[in-house]
């Protein structure tokens, strides 16, 4: 958005600063579709390419997703965002785009259950190694960084007792070290904190 609108208006207009092109609609219309029609084969090929913006499959893109992805990455203060089926998913896929086999992570002990099971069993299973780290203390999560580690993780307020870790050290100690920060927002929302 071209203008800086305070997080209230963002969280109503972000990705639809009009109204709905094919209806006129102001809130925003849930598109229940699974596929397109192309203009073209060319333009089929080119969508498929990622060469030629548009709507190829709803797996992949949906209008609807895409004002709510706007709209997150507003909020956020992000350049983008991905909508998924779950923060599992959200998760497992911010991992894998930067892992790969025999790598590392290091991560705050204290998070949500299933995302501590599915970093110390499922991405083991997969050659994903992670540390876990008492991330009330930033040096903590140095000790643990090792050659092969991609990426340091933790929650703005961990899970269950919402502890604090203290982000602008931790980020400080990523980045001298060329790694990237992954942090789960969940409990404090972009309402509150905007770990950016």
């Amino acid at each position: 958005m071209a203008k800086k609108y305070k997080f209230e208006t963002l969280q109503v207009h972000a990705g639809q600063e009009k109204p709905d092109p094919a209806t006129d609609a102001r809130a925003v219309p849930i598109y229940q579709t699974s596929s397109y029609v192309f203009p073209s084969s060319k333009s089929a090929g080119d969508r498929f390419a990622l060469t030629e913006p548009g709507n190829i499959y709803t797996r992949i893109m949906n209008p609807t997703w895409n004002v709510f992805e706007q709209r997150i990455a507003a909020l956020e203060h992000g350049v983008a965002a991905l909508a998924t089926a779950s923060g599992a998913a959200a998760t497992t896929y911010a991992i894998q785009n930067i892992t790969k086999a025999g790598d590392h992570i290091v991560s705050d002990f204290q998070i949500y259950g299933g995302t501590f099971n599915l970093f110390a069993n499922t991405f083991t299973d997969m050659g994903v190694d992670t540390t876990f780290v008492d991330g009330s203390k930033a040096e903590n999560f140095e000790k643990a960084i090792k050659p092969n580690t991609k990426a340091i993780f933790f929650e703005t307020l961990g899970n269950p007792n919402s502890s604090v870790v203290d982000i602008e050290a931790v980020v400080k100690i990523a980045h001298k070290h060329g790694i990237p920060v992954i942090v789960d927002n969940t409990f404090a929302t972009p309402y509150l904190l905007t770990p950016d």
